[in-house]
């Protein structure tokens, strides 16, 4: 008799890269779940080391910029993917792309789950004025429902799991003979109003090292990696990992930390991904939007309570209060207390 095969999920999310480390954290607890359902996950390849703990899933390269550029590449994709016999479609992403795929493969009778982003909800938690300032759900329960849609009835912990990675053999020097606390930081963040202003997150550097822990940098880009280079120098138990590692390495290394300090950016996302605890810094954005890292607790958010907040989804408009910028109200000793509290 025939074996007959597991049933294939289609998975889409393209970017950006903490949504895609968020739905890796979503996927880990579906393949735990559900483990006769094979996951094949359509990605950019740059973020494959995300799903690469994941058992069973199958991760299928998109590239937007080459093969899979535009209408025609879409309709590539569209083939190439219809080698798993898909059961159903997870569209995690809700994009312009990601719709027209979907549309394709309802053509074909294949059901779609999608979605939803709560935008109305976000757009009142934003607005200049009159905002409806709660808790809105988590991304990750929203990824959870497009399952659940589906008919699989996905139970989220929403606590962190350690997942401690071998670490890489050129890393290995960075944490020989250190006895002392790990902490990691990542400062910067794609959007300028997300990041905490760096001669403030200075001041806690200063703090950290001069309490003897061992401090880690991350971050991308040719201009932060001169300020953390910088911070390398001037600070004996700084460490900059800015252009210096892939993806999959920093992951690795991110797993050997005792903590991460982050931006609400994709550093913590990656963190929660291999679950290890994050402090993170809010100014123009919010947790009650449901971008808090998986697993992570409100809290050990670090941010200033005004009714201007939030101002963005994303952090690409600033977030004035009273006229002066929220990342500004908050304090080096604020986060240095925070630091302390935890016992570092």
């Amino acid at each position: 008799m025939k074996r007959e095969m597991n049933p294939t999920l289609l998975v889409f999310r393209f970017s950006a890269m903490g949504d895609v480390a968020m739905a890796a954290t979503l996927l880990r607890e579906v393949a735990v779940q559900q483990p006769d359902l094979t996951l094949v996950v359509v990605s950019r390849e740059v973020f494959k080391p995300f799903f690469l703990n994941i058992p069973g899933l199958i991760f299928h390269p998109f590239y937007p910029q080459g093969i899979h550029k535009g209408i025609r590449g879409i309709y590539r994709l569209f083939k190439e993917l219809q080698q798993y016999t898909p059961r159903a479609i997870a569209d995690l992403h809700y994009s312009l792309r990601s719709r027209l795929l979907a549309i394709l493969f309802r053509l074909k009778g294949i059901p779609v789950s999608q979605l939803d982003k709560g935008r109305k909800e976000k757009k009142a938690l934003t607005r200049p004025h009159n905002k409806i300032r709660k808790q809105l759900k988590p991304t990750v329960e929203r990824y959870a429902d497009v399952f659940r849609k589906l008919g699989y009835p996905i139970t989220l912990s929403h606590t962190l799991r350690p997942l401690p990675l071998s670490l890489p053999e050129v890393a290995v020097p960075l944490f020989s003979g250190i006895q002392s606390v790990k902490v990691g930081i990542a400062p910067f963040a794609q959007h300028f109003p997300k990041v905490y202003p760096l001669e403030r997150m200075e001041v806690v550097i200063d703090y950290l090292d001069r309490q003897g822990h061992a401090v880690f940098i991350f971050g991308g880009g040719t201009a932060e990696q001169r300020v953390a280079d910088n911070w390398q120098e001037r600070f004996r138990n700084v460490r900059s990992l800015v252009g210096r590692f892939t993806l999959q390495q920093e992951l690795a290394i991110i797993s050997h930390l005792d903590v991460m300090l982050s931006m609400d950016s994709a550093n913590m996302h990656m963190a929660s991904l291999m679950g290890v605890r994050v402090l993170s810094i809010w100014g123009a954005t919010h947790p009650y939007a449901g971008f808090l890292g998986y697993g992570q607790q409100l809290e050990d958010c670090i941010q200033v309570d005004h009714p201007s907040r939030p101002s963005s989804i994303y952090g690409n408009k600033p977030c004035l209060c009273d006229g002066v910028d929220s990342m500004e109200l908050i304090a080096p000793e604020m986060v240095i207390d925070k630091l302390r509290e935890i016992g570092l």
